[in-house]
């Protein structure tokens, strides 16, 4: 397996409440604002909002939102 596909997955932005799926290699979120959730990457927002909860990584997962990566110049 390629290396970058290992940092496929859903990240979340805790400051943010926002999550990002990541399935190429285009941009990969950078720690510590990014924390990697799940490579799941067909996961619902239900889903993922669970494994927040689970994981302790927000206060407020109910409230966790899709987000948009960067456009890169």
């Amino acid at each position: 397996m390629l290396p970058h596909v290992e940092k496929f997955g859903i990240y979340l932005n805790p400051s943010e409440g926002k999550v990002v799926r990541i399935t190429s290699p285009y941009w990969f979120p950078e720690e510590p604002e990014w924390v990697y959730v799940t490579s799941e990457v067909n996961a619902t927002l239900l889903a993922i909002r669970d494994m927040i909860r689970e994981q302790s990584l927000s206060d407020n997962s109910d409230s966790v939102t899709w987000g948009r990566i960067p456009q890169l110049d």
